[in-house]
């Protein structure tokens, strides 16, 4: 016998199926296949330079400072902008479409 406490589980193939559940994917999609590709292509370059491109990698900038050390800590810099770019997209543009989604959710 159920539990009258119990609340029903949302049906999760009504969400996944509907307008706004497509909405949130193709949202999600915009931000991270791109950042992704441009991310994965900036790491790309600095292996291909740091394997093949000692020449340039070891130029001095200042004191004891190369570019392969200023590139290698760019890979972080990067690393963080894009971390913090995604919290900004996502508190403006998925977090408030997953809360209707949710907020449906419950109500059925």
């Amino acid at each position: 016998m159920p539990d009258e406490d119990t609340e029903p589980e949302p049906d999760w193939e009504q969400i996944q199926a509907s307008p706004e559940f497509a909405l949130l994917r193709r949202q999600v999609r915009a931000f991270v296949f791109p950042m992704a590709a441009l991310f994965l292509g900036w790491y790309l370059l600095y292996v291909l330079l740091a394997a093949y491109a000692h020449g340039f990698m070891s130029i001095r900038l200042w004191g004891q400072v190369t570019v392969g050390l200023v590139m290698g800590l760019l890979q972080f810099v990067s690393t963080f902008l894009i971390t913090w770019l995604y919290v900004r997209y996502a508190a403006r543009r998925l977090d408030p479409l997953a809360g209707r989604i949710r907020a449906d959710a419950e109500l059925h």
